[in-house]
C-alpha cells in the first residue's frame, strides 16, 4: 500500500511509546504500542559492543524483550531509520526472540553498494537488501494492529535514512535533533546538505504538534538531562540549525563548516559493516572466527 499526497496526514490515534536509552552511543530505541491492541514495533535497537575487546553483550536488547514479554505484546514490525554508524543494531536476536518483519529504507541498496566495496565484502554478501523482509519507499504504509503508519524518505544524512509516521508521531532517526542541538550531519558517504534541508522541510510540515521521536541526544551546553521527544512546532520555533527563516544556502553552509571539524563515530566502522547486513556478523572465516575490519586511512578526511 501507499500513502498518498491526497490522504490526510497523521491521525487522531496516539501510539504508546516507551524509550529505552544506551548511553555509551547516546541512542534511544523505542517500543511502539497500537493503543487498541497489543501489536507493536521495535524501532532502532542496540546491541551492545564493545570495542576494545571485540566483544558483543545483549543485555540492551533483553530489557526490550523482558518489556515485550511482560506486557504481553505483539512484535509485528523490527524497524531501522538507516544504517547507524554509531550503533550495532540488535535486529537479528530480536527477531528470534520476538518475531516481527524487519524493514529499512530501500535505498539500502546503495549504502550496500558503498560500504561493500569499502569492506571488501565478498560474493556472499548480497547488495540487493534482502537481508530485511520488507524494503520500504516514499508514501508505502505498514500496520501495527489497527494503527496504520507511513514512511517519508527523508535522505541528506544517508541515502537511505527514513522517518516513520505513525498516528500523531513521528520517529525520525539522526535526521533531527532536540532544537538546543540543531541537525544531523551529511559527511558520510552519500551525505547532502541541500538533501537534507530538503527532507527536514518534510517532516516540519506534518501538524505542529506531531510529536517528534529522535534516535540520539547529545546533552546541548548548559542542558543536564538527556531528551529524546520534542514537536514539530517546536523544532520550527527554535531548532538551532534549521528554525523557520533559515533558508537552504544558510543551512548548507552551517552544515558544511560544522561537518568540517566533526570526528568520525568511534563505532562507525564496525557498525556500518553489520548494520548494513541487518544486524548479522559477517560470515566466519576458515578458522570459524568472525572478524570486524578497519579499513586504513580510507575514511580519513582530506584536512587532517
Amino acid at each position: 500500500m501507499s500513502h498518498t499526497n491526497d490522504a490526510p496526514v497523521g491521525s487522531p490515534i496516539k501510539p504508546i511509546v516507551k524509550t529505552f536509552f544506551d548511553e555509551p552511543t547516546n541512542t534511544f530505541s523505542y517500543v511502539v504500542k497500537d493503543p487498541a491492541s497489543n501489536s507493536c514495533a521495535i524501532i532502532d535497537s542496540v546491541l551492545d559492543f564493545d570495542y576494545a575487546s571485540g566483544t558483543t553483550d545483549i543485555a540492551s536488547a533483553d530489557q526490550i524483550i523482558d518489556y515485550v514479554k511482560g506486557n504481553n505484546l505483539e512484535v509485528e514490525w523490527i524497524l531501522e531509520t538507516h544504517v547507524h554508524a554509531d550503533h550495532i543494531s540488535a535486529a537479528p536476536y530480536l527477531h528470534q526472540q520476538l518475531g516481527g518483519k524487519t524493514g529499512i529504507g530501500a535505498m539500502i541498496t546503495v549504502v550496500q553498494d558503498t560500504f561493500g566495496k569499502a569492506f571488501n565484502a565478498g560474493t556472499e554478501f548480497a547488495r540487493d537488501g534482502s537481508q530485511f523482509d520488507q524494503l520500504f519507499k516514499e508514501g508505502d504504509t505498514f500496520k501495527i494492529g489497527q494503527l496504520e503508519g507511513y514512511v517519508m524518505h527523508t535522505p541528506g544524512h544517508t541515502p537511505a535514512c527514513l522517518s516513520y509516521v505513525m498516528g500523531d508521531a513521528v520517529f525520525v532517526g539522526d535526521t533531527l535533533f532536540m532544537p538546543d542541538y540543531g541537525t544531523a550531519r551529511c559527511d558520510f558517504p552519500g551525505g547532502d546538505a541541500k538533501i537534507l534541508y530538503k527532507s527536514i522541510q518534510k517532516v516540519l510540515s506534518l501538524p505542529a504538534d506531531t510529536r517528534i521521536f529522535l534516535c540520539h541526544d547529545y546533552k546541548a551546553p548548559g542542558r543536564d538531562e538527556y531528551v529524546h521527544e520534542t514537536t514539530v512546532a517546536d523544532q520550527r520555533q527554535h531548532n538551532i540549525h534549521v528554525h523557520d527563516g533559515i533558508t537552504e544556502e544558510e543551512f548548507v553552509k552551517m552544515r558544511t563548516e560544522r561537518d568540517a571539524t566533526l570526528k568520525m563515530p568511534t563505532l562507525i566502522l564496525p557498525s556500518v559493516q553489520v548494520n548494513m547486513r541487518a544486524g548479522e556478523m559477517p560470515p566466519a572465516e576458515e578458522n570459524g572466527q568472525v572478524y570486524l575490519k578497519v579499513p586504513v586511512n580510507l575514511f580519513k578526511k582530506s584536512d587532517q
